[in-house]
């Protein structure tokens, strides 16, 4: 228990160091900021209510790997494939500001993308943090997702991301399809996908 105090006070301090542009402790201490402190330090997310709009706002990269030295190393890299998948993404239609999720609390959802709306259901397992995501045309989707009540990641195995980044662009290229495809067999065990705003 102590070691958990400690690991959350050095959370916090690093916090400070981290955001000196806040303007005063309340801001540094709010329910967002406490969030992301305790999924860091827990390695879990606190939120589980995903009813509401979510709006993207840029690709998502995760690591699946649980050696430090490869995350710590992979970190540099996560941020050139970020670069790389948002410019694809861009490429068929998904844009800040141009998607978004909208999760009902009666298990259905809709997505919009450019003003194309498309409906489905979903199932949540907060014990896994694992959303399933099922078009009426499409067949259920596995995501990963790492919340706080205000942003969501969404995380896809690549062939996954690639199944629905097919489904929800009206038009796309096999060469950005094929881009994508590559960026995941770049990085062993990364994980793409949105990164999400509450609206």
């Amino acid at each position: 228990m102590k070691q958990f105090i400690y690991l959350t006070l050095a959370a916090v301090a690093m916090m400070f160091c981290n955001q000196a542009q806040a303007q005063s402790l309340k801001d540094l201490l709010n329910k967002s900021n406490l969030e992301k402190v305790v999924s860091a330090v827990t390695g879990k997310s606190t939120t589980t209510d995903l009813t509401g709009t979510w709006n993207y706002t840029g690709a998502a990269i995760s690591f699946e790997s649980d050696n430090l030295l490869q995350k710590a190393g992979g970190a540099a890299a996560a941020t050139v494939a970020e670069e790389k998948l948002n410019e694809q993404l861009a490429k068929v239609g998904i844009k800040s500001g141009q998607m978004a999720f909208t999760f009902n609390a009666d298990s259905t959802f809709v997505t919009q993308v450019n003003g194309k709306k498309l409906s489905g259901t979903y199932s949540y397992d907060a014990s896994a943090q694992k959303v399933n995501l099922k078009f009426a045309k499409l067949v259920g989707i596995n995501t990963t997702i790492n919340a706080t009540s205000s942003n969501m990641d969404m995380l896809f195995n690549s062939d996954k991301l690639l199944k629905l980044v097919t489904f929800l662009a009206s038009k796309s290229s096999n060469t950005t399809l094929k881009t994508i495809s590559s960026l995941a067999d770049s990085y062993d065990g990364m994980m793409l996908g949105f990164s999400l705003e509450k609206q």
